[in-house]
């Protein structure tokens, strides 16, 4: 329905309540939002990987607000280690969750505030953007399901681009083509609008920038900030509407032959762009116009390859043996999408994706 002579479609927009700070610097005023929730006892959540380094810096700006620093976090949120890490946060009586890292560590405190309605102040370290969405996806016995709820949207994200400084450039590339696929898939969605639309291409462009100049200068510190911002960008727009069939296969990929998750998507996404061009035209325009392209696949394809990504779903540990299982769970419970979820037309995409085909 079109609204007076403009020719505006109705809409609905739901705008996520979260606070954002973004600089350089800002993990030192953690502790004051902290303050500001009324909160002092944090469970702070990292991985392995930053415990030595960020975690401990992080640890050192909460000073005694920080009560305990758990370093679990793994890939894909296994319901088994949200478990274990539960009765942690049980044993030390905090009030508060605090997570910096990466995708898995933001999922393991979603999980967690889930399970207990504590406050979270996340401080992501890569351009995942799960940080910014009200969505948790979680494995258990192989199956990742995810699920919509404000329980799991953390109440303050804190972007620090410094953070980001020791993101090496292949993380940095697949983690942010991760981001650019939040912001597709929202321009295609169900329930797309205006104003998400608006912020999808503002953060597609953002990233397709940062992207290649980060993998050439890693220390480019523009670039960093350009590539952060995008990533908030792009996890707004997921947070704010729904899936469709790329994050359906990277969820069945990931859950079910636990293939990395950011890889996973940098692979997908040109074929799952490809498979919808012709259910939501306007929407992949948009994305093409967002990369400076006449293409959205192909643009998006040469982006990874280009900076040393992956291409195919047999370089990141795919058998083909189970591509067939794969498009089978792909279909058996799709999530909506402009163009009908067909398994041979599956199949033929992740065969395409398998063996690292440049869309045509």
């Amino acid at each position: 329905m079109s609204l007076g002579e403009s020719g505006m479609e109705a809409f609905q927009y739901t705008v996520l309540p979260a606070r954002v700070l973004f600089g350089f610097g800002t993990i030192e005023k953690v502790a004051d939002e902290l303050v500001s929730l009324g909160r002092k006892r944090a469970f702070v959540l990292s991985d392995l990987h930053h415990a030595t380094s960020a975690a401990a810096r992080l640890m050192r700006a909460l000073g005694e607000f920080g009560v305990q620093l758990s370093t679990d976090a793994v890939m894909h949120t296994p319901v088994e280690v949200t478990e274990r890490v539960m009765e942690k946060l049980a044993a030390c009586n905090a009030d508060c969750i605090v997570a910096l890292g990466g995708g898995s560590t933001i999922g393991l405190g979603k999980a967690l505030a889930l399970r207990t309605d504590l406050p979270q102040i996340v401080l992501p370290t890569t351009y995942a953007g799960s940080e910014a969405t009200p969505v948790l996806g979680e494995t258990r016995d192989g199956r990742k399901t995810t699920l919509r709820s404000l329980k799991v949207l953390p109440e303050v994200i804190v972007y620090d681009v410094e953070l980001t400084y020791g993101l090496p450039p292949a993380i940095s590339l697949v983690s942010g083509v991760n981001a650019i696929a939040h912001a597709v898939e929202s321009l295609y969605a169900k329930d797309a609008n205006p104003v998400t639309s608006s912020l999808a291409e503002q953060g597609i462009a953002a990233l397709g920038r940062a992207l290649p100049r980060i993998v050439s200068d890693p220390a480019d510190r523009n670039a960093r900030a350009d590539a952060l911002f995008g990533a908030w960008v792009c996890g707004s727009c997921l947070g704010a509407v729904g899936m469709s069939l790329h994050h359906k296969l990277c969820h069945v990929l990931g859950g079910a032959f636990g293939l990395p998750h950011a890889e996973t998507h940098t692979v997908i996404l040109p074929h799952a762009v490809a498979h919808n061009a012709t259910g939501a035209p306007v929407a992949i325009g948009r994305v093409a116009c967002a990369l400076g392209a006449d293409h959205a696949a192909q643009a998006l394809f040469d982006l990874a390859v280009a900076n040393g990504g992956p291409r195919s779903l047999r370089e990141i540990g795919m058998s083909y043996s189970d591509l067939d299982g794969a498009a089978e769970a792909a279909v058996k419970s799709p999530y909506w999408n402009p163009r009908p979820v067909e398994r041979n037309a599956i199949r033929a995409l992740l065969d395409d994706a398998y063996n690292g085909r440049r869309p045509s």
